[in-house]
């Protein structure tokens, strides 16, 4: 009973850390885009997980490569999702903010949940249509809200980056639904390796290199970084469901839009110069509330 406990406990542990990893996410590739275009950070962010992954996948287990014998091209699909979705999300990020971006990318557990209820036939309770209905109505309001504060970028441009970000998401849905099929087959390591590994030369062609020779040091620190916190992020998260119940670890990763909003109102607070403020009005705050809430009820396991 101890020993399981534990478990539950590094298990929650780990999602959290997932959680302020991508809390954090948001706000590093909105300082990075304003130099470096979206392709380009995506590209340098699945280069860094390749490698590192590479160097787990061989330490770990040399094994789990071979398992990719008879090539599963249906990860070929996920990669695809998932490049889209990155550089969906950071062309999203960069003509509107990182606290809009984080509500809009709720879009994306919301709409796999639909499919698992449409196609995979998965039992549906009414308290997750609730959720539905809850996530829907906040989305709506959320949008409302963050038009009227668009004076000064314009409500075409943020139309727009929300649309991106709306994109991204349903290109994570892709990956998503295809990495479901794919575990159920393949140790997840590999098909990340996959995932990477393909996202990296898929994306060679179309990267500005000559900006990133061009980049200060502080911008290679932010690069890094940016290729550590996809890596550990995905790591993290396996970790977390290996030990802990998969809705637990839902709920804590569902709530990392909180940690964005909060830290962009503690940085426009105190007034730093290297990125745009960005704070929600209380009518913003709530409609994001009820978005998350309802993302939570709609995910949620009994």
């Amino acid at each position: 009973m101890t020993n399981t406990s534990n478990n539950q406990q590094k298990g929650l542990i780990f999602a959290g850390l997932t959680a302020l990893l991508w809390g954090f996410l948001a706000i590093a590739l909105k300082v990075a885009v304003a130099e470096i275009d979206p392709i380009t950070v995506s590209w340098f962010r699945f280069s860094i997980a390749t490698v590192l992954l590479l160097g787990i996948i061989k330490a770990k287990n040399n094994g789990e490569l071979r398992s990719l014998k008879h090539f599963p091209w249906l990860a070929v699909v996920a990669a695809a999702g998932l490049s889209l979705n990155y550089i969906g999300y950071i062309a999203g990020i960069e003509l509107t903010s990182p606290s809009n971006a984080q509500i809009i990318i709720q879009s994306a557990p919301l709409t796999l949940g639909i499919i698992g209820i449409v196609f995979f036939k998965e039992k549906v309770s009414k308290r997750q249509l609730v959720g539905i209905g809850i996530a829907a109505t906040g989305f709506y309001f959320f949008y409302l809200n963050q038009l009227d504060g668009t004076a000064l970028t314009g409500q075409s441009v943020y139309n727009m980056g929300s649309f991106y970000v709306l994109l991204a998401a349903m290109c994570w849905v892709v990956y998503a639904v295809c990495q479901k099929i794919l575990v159920r087959t393949y140790p997840v390591r590999a098909i990340n390796f996959i995932l990477f590994i393909f996202s990296t030369f898929a994306l060679a062609p179309m990267v500005d290199y000559q900006s990133i020779f061009q980049m200060s040091i502080g911008m290679w620190g932010l690069m890094l970084f940016l290729g550590l916190n996809t890596f550990l992020a995905y790591s993290f998260l396996g970790e977390a469901f290996k030990y802990a119940d998969a809705n637990k670890v839902g709920i804590i990763i569902t709530l990392n839009p909180l940690i964005t909003i909060f830290v962009m109102t503690l940085l426009a607070y105190i007034e730093v110069s290297w990125i745009s403020p960005d704070v929600l009005s209380p009518q913003g705050f709530i409609s994001a509330l009820a978005v998350i809430a309802g993302a939570i009820l709609a995910v949620k396991a009994k």
